[in-house]
Protein backbone atom coordinates (compact mmCIF):
# COMPACT_ATOMS: atom_id res chain seq x y z
CA UNK A 1 0.00 0.00 0.00
CA UNK A 2 2.86 2.33 0.86
CA UNK A 3 4.50 1.54 -2.48
CA UNK A 4 1.28 2.39 -4.30
CA UNK A 5 1.05 5.77 -2.56
CA UNK A 6 4.67 6.43 -3.41
CA UNK A 7 4.05 5.62 -7.10
CA UNK A 8 1.05 7.96 -7.20
CA UNK A 9 3.06 10.69 -5.47
CA UNK A 10 5.95 10.33 -7.91
CA UNK A 11 3.60 10.39 -10.90
CA UNK A 12 1.91 13.53 -9.60
CA UNK A 13 5.27 15.21 -9.05
CA UNK A 14 6.44 14.26 -12.55
CA UNK A 15 3.29 15.76 -14.09
CA UNK A 16 3.77 18.91 -12.02
CA UNK A 17 7.40 19.31 -13.10
CA UNK A 18 6.45 18.75 -16.75
CA UNK A 19 4.02 21.64 -16.58
CA UNK A 20 6.65 23.93 -15.06
CA UNK A 21 9.27 22.96 -17.66
CA UNK A 22 6.83 23.82 -20.42
CA UNK A 23 6.52 27.40 -19.18
CA UNK A 24 10.05 27.98 -17.83
CA UNK A 25 10.89 30.53 -20.54
CA UNK A 26 7.50 32.25 -20.51
CA UNK A 27 8.47 34.88 -17.94
CA UNK A 28 11.36 36.16 -20.07
CA UNK A 29 9.23 36.28 -23.21
CA UNK A 30 6.39 38.04 -21.39
CA UNK A 31 8.79 40.57 -19.86
CA UNK A 32 10.16 41.28 -23.34
CA UNK A 33 6.68 41.88 -24.73
CA UNK A 34 5.82 44.08 -21.76
CA UNK A 35 8.92 46.19 -22.45
CA UNK A 36 7.93 46.46 -26.10
CA UNK A 37 4.43 47.60 -25.16
CA UNK A 38 5.83 50.18 -22.73
CA UNK A 39 8.21 51.53 -25.35
CA UNK A 40 5.42 51.71 -27.93
CA UNK A 41 3.18 53.53 -25.44
CA UNK A 42 6.00 55.94 -24.58
CA UNK A 43 6.64 56.59 -28.26
CA UNK A 44 2.95 57.33 -28.84
CA UNK A 45 2.84 59.67 -25.85
CA UNK A 46 5.98 61.50 -27.01
CA UNK A 47 4.52 61.88 -30.51
CA UNK A 48 1.30 63.34 -29.11
CA UNK A 49 3.26 65.74 -26.90
CA UNK A 50 5.26 66.95 -29.90
CA UNK A 51 2.07 67.43 -31.92
CA UNK A 52 0.49 69.41 -29.07
CA UNK A 53 3.60 71.58 -28.79
CA UNK A 54 3.65 72.18 -32.55
CA UNK A 55 -0.03 73.20 -32.55
CA UNK A 56 0.45 75.66 -29.68
CA UNK A 57 3.58 77.19 -31.21
CA UNK A 58 1.85 77.47 -34.60
CA UNK A 59 -1.15 79.14 -32.94
CA UNK A 60 1.13 81.64 -31.16
CA UNK A 61 2.94 82.45 -34.41
CA UNK A 62 -0.35 82.85 -36.28
CA UNK A 63 -1.62 85.18 -33.56
CA UNK A 64 1.51 87.28 -33.82
CA UNK A 65 1.27 87.50 -37.62
CA UNK A 66 -2.46 88.17 -37.91
CA UNK A 67 -3.30 90.11 -34.76
CA UNK A 68 -0.03 91.34 -33.33
CA UNK A 69 2.74 90.42 -30.90
CA UNK A 70 1.53 88.08 -28.19
CA UNK A 71 3.52 89.89 -25.53
CA UNK A 72 4.52 88.62 -22.13
CA UNK A 73 1.01 87.54 -21.17
CA UNK A 74 0.56 85.71 -24.44
CA UNK A 75 3.86 83.92 -23.99
CA UNK A 76 2.80 82.90 -20.46
CA UNK A 77 -0.57 81.68 -21.75
CA UNK A 78 1.16 79.59 -24.43
CA UNK A 79 3.50 78.07 -21.84
CA UNK A 80 0.58 77.19 -19.56
CA UNK A 81 -1.32 75.68 -22.50
CA UNK A 82 1.76 73.61 -23.40
CA UNK A 83 2.12 72.24 -19.86
CA UNK A 84 -1.61 71.45 -19.61
CA UNK A 85 -1.59 69.67 -22.96
CA UNK A 86 1.38 67.53 -21.91
CA UNK A 87 -0.31 66.65 -18.61
CA UNK A 88 -3.44 65.65 -20.53
CA UNK A 89 -1.43 63.46 -22.91
CA UNK A 90 0.36 61.70 -20.04
CA UNK A 91 -2.93 61.16 -18.20
CA UNK A 92 -4.66 59.70 -21.24
CA UNK A 93 -1.66 57.49 -22.05
CA UNK A 94 -1.53 55.97 -18.56
CA UNK A 95 -2.69 52.33 -18.43
CA UNK A 96 -5.88 52.19 -16.32
CA UNK A 97 -6.21 49.71 -13.47
CA UNK A 98 -8.24 46.67 -14.46
CA UNK A 99 -10.60 44.91 -12.05
CA UNK A 100 -12.76 41.82 -12.46
CA UNK A 101 -15.89 43.88 -13.10
CA UNK A 102 -14.11 45.66 -15.97
CA UNK A 103 -13.24 42.30 -17.52
CA UNK A 104 -16.89 41.34 -17.77
CA UNK A 105 -17.69 44.65 -19.49
CA UNK A 106 -14.80 44.54 -21.95
CA UNK A 107 -15.31 44.23 -25.69
CA UNK A 108 -14.13 40.87 -26.96
CA UNK A 109 -11.01 42.20 -28.80
CA UNK A 110 -9.90 44.03 -25.63
CA UNK A 111 -10.57 41.11 -23.29
CA UNK A 112 -7.22 39.25 -23.67
CA UNK A 113 -5.15 42.37 -23.01
CA UNK A 114 -7.22 43.41 -20.00
CA UNK A 115 -7.21 39.87 -18.61
CA UNK A 116 -3.42 39.83 -18.99
CA UNK A 117 -3.10 43.15 -17.15
CA UNK A 118 -5.34 41.88 -14.35
CA UNK A 119 -3.30 38.69 -14.07
CA UNK A 120 -0.09 40.71 -13.78
CA UNK A 121 -1.61 42.62 -10.86
CA UNK A 122 -2.24 39.31 -9.07
CA UNK A 123 1.31 37.93 -9.38
CA UNK A 124 2.43 39.05 -5.92
CA UNK A 125 -0.27 36.93 -4.26
CA UNK A 126 0.68 33.71 -6.09
CA UNK A 127 3.37 31.09 -5.42
CA UNK A 128 6.36 31.13 -7.83
CA UNK A 129 5.27 28.09 -9.89
CA UNK A 130 1.83 29.66 -10.39
CA UNK A 131 3.48 32.93 -11.45
CA UNK A 132 5.32 31.01 -14.19
CA UNK A 133 2.01 29.63 -15.44
CA UNK A 134 0.40 33.08 -15.28
CA UNK A 135 3.22 34.37 -17.48
CA UNK A 136 2.66 31.52 -19.95
CA UNK A 137 -1.05 32.33 -20.02
CA UNK A 138 -0.16 35.97 -20.67
CA UNK A 139 1.78 34.96 -23.79
CA UNK A 140 -1.16 32.97 -25.07
CA UNK A 141 -3.45 35.92 -24.45
CA UNK A 142 -1.14 38.06 -26.62
CA UNK A 143 -1.55 35.50 -29.39
CA UNK A 144 -5.31 35.25 -28.91
CA UNK A 145 -5.98 39.01 -29.04
CA UNK A 146 -5.62 39.53 -32.83
CA UNK A 147 -7.63 36.37 -33.46
CA UNK A 148 -10.55 37.70 -31.43
CA UNK A 149 -10.48 41.01 -33.33
CA UNK A 150 -12.14 39.28 -36.29
CA UNK A 151 -14.46 36.99 -34.31
CA UNK A 152 -18.15 37.93 -34.31
CA UNK A 153 -19.08 38.50 -30.63
CA UNK A 154 -22.45 36.88 -31.35
CA UNK A 155 -20.79 33.55 -32.17
CA UNK A 156 -21.13 30.80 -29.54
CA UNK A 157 -17.33 30.50 -29.73
CA UNK A 158 -17.03 34.10 -28.49
CA UNK A 159 -19.16 33.24 -25.46
CA UNK A 160 -16.82 30.35 -24.62
CA UNK A 161 -13.77 32.60 -24.76
CA UNK A 162 -15.45 35.28 -22.66
CA UNK A 163 -16.56 32.71 -20.08
CA UNK A 164 -13.01 31.45 -19.60
CA UNK A 165 -11.27 34.85 -19.52
CA UNK A 166 -13.83 36.99 -17.71
CA UNK A 167 -15.37 34.44 -15.33
CA UNK A 168 -13.59 31.14 -14.76
CA UNK A 169 -9.99 32.34 -14.68
CA UNK A 170 -10.69 35.29 -12.31
CA UNK A 171 -12.82 33.00 -10.11
CA UNK A 172 -9.92 30.58 -9.88
CA UNK A 173 -7.39 33.24 -8.82
CA UNK A 174 -9.76 34.95 -6.40
CA UNK A 175 -10.73 31.61 -4.85
CA UNK A 176 -7.08 30.91 -4.15
CA UNK A 177 -6.34 34.35 -2.68
CA UNK A 178 -9.24 33.93 -0.25
CA UNK A 179 -7.47 30.96 1.32
CA UNK A 180 -5.43 32.07 4.38
CA UNK A 181 -1.71 32.01 3.63
CA UNK A 182 -1.07 29.61 6.51
CA UNK A 183 -3.32 27.02 4.86
CA UNK A 184 -2.15 27.25 1.25
CA UNK A 185 0.60 24.64 1.52
CA UNK A 186 -1.29 22.22 3.77
CA UNK A 187 -2.80 19.13 2.18
CA UNK A 188 -6.58 19.11 2.27
CA UNK A 189 -8.41 16.18 0.71
CA UNK A 190 -5.09 14.97 -0.64
CA UNK A 191 -4.00 18.15 -2.44
CA UNK A 192 -2.71 21.47 -1.08
CA UNK A 193 -4.32 24.70 -2.38
CA UNK A 194 -0.97 25.75 -3.88
CA UNK A 195 -0.83 22.56 -5.94
CA UNK A 196 -4.53 22.81 -6.82
CA UNK A 197 -3.94 26.30 -8.19
CA UNK A 198 -0.95 25.17 -10.26
CA UNK A 199 -2.84 22.21 -11.72
CA UNK A 200 -5.86 24.39 -12.56
CA UNK A 201 -3.72 27.08 -14.20
CA UNK A 202 -2.12 24.33 -16.26
CA UNK A 203 -5.59 23.40 -17.51
CA UNK A 204 -6.28 27.04 -18.41
CA UNK A 205 -2.94 27.25 -20.23
CA UNK A 206 -3.77 24.16 -22.30
CA UNK A 207 -7.30 25.38 -22.95
CA UNK A 208 -6.08 28.71 -24.31
CA UNK A 209 -3.69 26.88 -26.64
CA UNK A 210 -6.62 24.78 -27.92
CA UNK A 211 -8.81 27.83 -28.40
CA UNK A 212 -6.11 29.64 -30.35
CA UNK A 213 -5.58 26.56 -32.53
CA UNK A 214 -9.31 26.24 -33.23
CA UNK A 215 -9.58 29.93 -34.12
CA UNK A 216 -6.53 29.70 -36.39
CA UNK A 217 -8.08 26.76 -38.23
CA UNK A 218 -11.46 28.51 -38.47
CA UNK A 219 -13.13 25.64 -36.60
CA UNK A 220 -15.58 27.79 -34.62
CA UNK A 221 -18.04 24.94 -34.22
CA UNK A 222 -15.44 22.83 -32.45
CA UNK A 223 -14.51 25.72 -30.20
CA UNK A 224 -18.14 26.37 -29.31
CA UNK A 225 -19.24 22.79 -28.64
CA UNK A 226 -16.25 20.93 -27.23
CA UNK A 227 -16.77 20.10 -23.56
CA UNK A 228 -14.45 22.21 -21.43
CA UNK A 229 -13.95 22.02 -17.69
CA UNK A 230 -11.49 23.40 -15.23
CA UNK A 231 -10.35 20.30 -13.38
CA UNK A 232 -9.95 22.14 -10.11
CA UNK A 233 -12.33 24.75 -8.72
CA UNK A 234 -12.12 26.71 -5.48
CA UNK A 235 -14.63 27.50 -2.80
CA UNK A 236 -14.03 30.17 -0.18
CA UNK A 237 -12.33 27.66 2.12
CA UNK A 238 -9.97 26.50 -0.62
CA UNK A 239 -11.41 23.00 -0.96
CA UNK A 240 -12.51 21.49 -4.26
Amino acid sequence: MADLRRIYSEADEARHQAVLRRVSSAEQALAKRARQRRRAAQARALKRMMIAAAVIVAAAIAWGVVIGPIGQMGFLAAAVALVLSWVAVITVSRVPEVNVEALGQSDLPQLPERTGLWLQSQRAALPPPAVQLVDAIGLKLDTLAPQLATLDPREPAAAEVRKLLADELPDLIQGYTRVPESMRKADRDGLAPDRQLIEALGVVDSELARMSSDLASGDLQKLATQGRYLELKYRDDGTV
